[in-house]
């Protein structure tokens, strides 16, 4: 017995050493890397390699050694920012305070993108150069969307929509009250199918009682000479959030005329399997806000009935295949795990039960990556590419490109292109490198391609050229 006691004492003594050990290890490791490391390790895939994702942005916690280091130190929640105590000391979160308040008042709010939009571009067999479209008074373009007379509508996240005519740009009168906060603000513009006799558009937008409560709506308005005219809001996601992130928000209109749309989970991780609000869901509703009877969760006690599948982040691309029927979408997962899904009715995507991703300071959200009753992605991105938008290419104008799937991407300044086999990712091409953050990409009426980036503020047509 007392040989027993004794082994089990030795034992202990043994695992807290190596536990204290491996710590101090851990705690020197982090301790011997520069500043400039730790900045890539843990705040790069956010704000930039060159802190660049600053620009066009306000301090919003204050831009003091105090307040800086406080944000880093504690994290900012409502943004959904994390802390980084556990992984930084103070000195080390101070020299970052002090790295990070420096580098960022080099960055320009806007500013020329090192790819040379001139240039010619090999890819798939065809060659193809950028025409700017727009680019006046733009800083974030968010959504495109094509009039029947060929005339480009773009949203600018901060509170602006413009009709773009024969290169012409048109500020469009009489938007709602627009909150601008953190990723939200002025985000999808959409056109009735049934423009030519309703002149009815759409727009998605962050919007509540204060700056404080907001969460993503949806109005429709008629586009009369310039103006916005009967505006209606036909939906308000709940609950409010004081969160600054993952707002959605996509929409599109269906072969039957539903008009659907993402909303992202705010921040708020378990929204997304709570079927009682609307966030981390993908919606469908007819084109005046009302709800179809053959929605999944119509008769669920308490559950919204608006909404079409669950389980999502943040999804911002949403493409709809008409001919075969089939919704397409990809989200943003978290530091890695960003996913290109099929949606189906009234399924769950699992997030955050299941995930191929880990939190922005590295702790585990899941040990699961599948789960029985949870749907599994056609394709994943590690690392996370930022997903913003998303296209497939159907127009003879691209050869090359016939059946693949564009993305924009904000964590790699690209395009990234997915090589599709029927519906499996094959291969990828990784296009306009260091353009600037792909906000849209967009296969218009016309049959060619437009990419929205920010940093520079434009929107440019992707054009091959004849060799």
């Amino acid at each position: 017995m007392k040989i027993s006691k004794l082994f089990f004492v030795l034992l202990t003594v043994s695992t807290l050493f190596l536990i204290y050990s491996f710590v101090m290890e851990k705690q020197q490791t982090a301790t011997a890397k520069s500043t400039r490391e730790l900045y890539l390790q843990y705040c790069a895939t956010c704000h930039g390699e060159n802190l660049d994702r600053f620009a066009a942005r306000q301090w919003v916690y204050g831009n003091s050694l105090k307040d800086v280091s406080s944000t880093i130190k504690n994290g900012r929640p409502p943004i959904g920012m994390p802390g980084y105590a556990k992984v930084m000391n103070d000195e080390q979160i101070a020299a970052m305070a002090n790295y990070m308040i420096a580098e960022v008042a080099k960055v320009p709010a806007n500013e020329p993108s090192p790819f040379q939009v001139k240039d010619v571009v090999k890819s798939a067999g065809f060659s193809f150069v950028l025409k700017e479209v727009a680019g006046e008074n733009l800083s974030i373009p968010w959504g495109l969307a094509f009039l029947p007379n060929g005339d480009m509508l773009v949203t600018e996240k901060s509170g602006k929509l413009y009709q773009v005519s024969k290169g012409v740009m048109t500020n469009i009168e009489g938007l709602p009250k627009i909150t601008v906060k953190g990723q939200g603000g002025l985000m999808e513009v959409l056109v009735h199918p049934k423009f030519n006799t309703n002149q009815l558009i759409y727009i998605s937008y962050a919007d509540g009682e204060s700056s404080n409560q907001v969460n993503t709506s949806i109005a429709k308005a008629e586009l009369r000479n310039g103006k916005l005219l009967n505006l209606k809001k036909i939906v308000h996601a709940l609950p409010n959030s004081n969160s600054g992130v993952h707002f959605g928000c996509r929409m599109f209109f269906d072969k039957n005329g539903y008009l659907f749309f993402s909303i992202g989970e705010r921040g708020t991780k378990m929204n997304a399997q709570d079927l009682t609000n609307y966030c981390g869901k993908i919606h469908r509703i007819f084109d005046d806000g009302m709800i179809p009877a053959d929605n999944p969760f119509v008769k669920t006690p308490g559950a919204i009935a608006s909404i079409w599948s669950y389980g999502h982040r943040n999804p911002q691309g949403l493409w709809y295949d008409k001919k075969a029927d089939v919704i397409w979408e990809n989200e943003h997962g978290p530091k890695g795990g960003d996913e290109l899904n099929i949606i189906k009715k009234g399924k769950n995507y699992g997030w955050p039960v299941i995930t191929f991703g880990v939190d922005y300071d590295g702790t585990i959200i899941s040990p699961d990556t599948a789960k029985v009753g949870m749907e599994q992605p056609v394709f994943y991105w590690i690392p996370s590419i930022g997903p913003s938008s998303l296209t497939r290419v159907t127009s003879p104008i691209y050869k090359g490109w016939q059946g693949d799937f564009l993305s924009g991407s904000l964590s790699f300044d690209c395009l990234d292109r997915l090589i599709m086999k029927g519906n499996k990712v094959v291969g990828r091409e990784k296009l306009l490198p260091k353009i600037g953050r792909v906000r849209n990409v967009v296969e218009a009426p016309d049959g060619y391609i437009y990419v929205a980036v920010e940093k520079s503020g434009k929107v440019y047509k992707i054009v091959p050229s004849i060799n």
